[in-house]
């Protein structure tokens, strides 16, 4: 192909970020020089204007019923829409036959839902914004779901979590073809905080949701927090709130869905990626400030968590 042709497909109440996250990084590619270019056009049916889920109105470049192949790159957007556009024969059809004549098939968001109306994620797993992943793995149970993840490739079909997730999977497609330099040039012209893998979770333990209502756990997960090098054991955290530890894992298992020693671990965990990301202490100094005693342990916990070693975290925080 003389160009890298990109369809974008898009639908009433679709999401404008999950649009614009995809065709602001593949223009930034080419900005810098991807080669081929790419020609990034959004389809919607009937070639319509769509009404995004902001309310804002984008215009389609193209009609989704007219597009033929070959195509690069076959994008579903998500947004509030996609539920309907999952139940219209006309939307899943079209993406069905599309995704026949595309190198590669995509999701952002909820656009999970549109591929697997089409039956393209039978048997693949998936990926979807965490807050709807429960639903799609309820709707397609032939679907891998999987909610954690950042985004997944399963052959040549790629699922994202939620709005900005399409910056990181489009960011990957850039650096599939055109290579590291580029993707990482993009990424820092976008002002993104980190490229980050697929397999990193989609959210930090800190910012997943409101305190916890219960004052015994929120007082005993501010403790830890402040306390991440000390003796954090279930006994310990027991005796400091106390209560039985019985007691202590059925509120916390109640409360945040945790054992208070797999809450321990991920505070550590998320506590040594925010001294990798901002400071040059070496490894074993992370590992004994955040409570892991040693490097190797640290490291564990880390693939567990994030499914990459801390040194490489370090480095895509260095350089992304």
């Amino acid at each position: 192909m003389e160009v890298r042709r990109v369809v974008v497909v898009a639908y009433e109440a679709a999401s404008l970020l999950d649009i614009a996250c995809v065709v602001s990084t593949l223009e930034e590619a080419n900005w810098h020089g991807a080669r081929p270019c790419y020609e990034v056009r959004l389809a919607a049916p009937g070639g319509q204007a769509v009404t995004t889920g902001t309310a804002l109105v984008v215009q389609a470049q193209r009609t989704l019923e007219r597009i033929t192949g070959p195509i690069d790159t076959l994008v579903v957007a998500g947004g509030i829409g996609s539920e309907d556009a999952a139940a219209n024969p006309l939307v899943v059809g079209h993406v069905r036959r599309l995704a026949r004549e595309s190198r590669r098939v995509a999701s952002v968001c909820t656009g999970a839902y549109v591929l697997a109306a089409a039956g393209l994620l039978d048997g693949r797993r998936a990926t979807t914004h965490w807050q709807m992943a429960q639903t799609l793995a309820e709707r397609f149970p032939e679907v891998a779901v999987d909610a954690d993840p950042i985004f997944i490739r399963d052959g040549n079909v790629a699922t994202s979590a939620g709005v900005t997730a399409a910056l990181d999977l489009t960011l990957a497609f850039v650096e599939e073809d055109n290579g590291t330099e580029l993707a990482r040039t993009v990424a820092r012209n976008l002002v993104t905080y980190l490229q980050r893998p697929g397999d990193q979770a989609q959210m930090s333990m800190f910012v997943s949701g409101p305190a916890p209502a219960n004052n015994l756990v929120r007082r005993t997960i501010e403790y830890i927090g402040a306390h991440l090098r000390d003796d954090l054991t279930t006994p310990a955290l027991a005796a400091e709130a106390g209560v039985s530890e019985r007691h202590l894992t059925r509120l916390f298992l109640r409360h945040l869905g945790l054992t208070p020693g797999r809450y321990v671990r991920q505070a550590r965990t998320e506590a040594a990626a925010h001294l990798l990301a901002s400071t040059s202490l070496p490894m074993a100094s992370v590992a004994v400030r955040c409570g892991f005693g040693t490097a190797e342990t640290l490291r564990q916990a880390f693939v567990d968590r994030y499914g990459i070693p801390p040194s490489r975290y370090r480095l895509a925080q260095a350089t992304g």
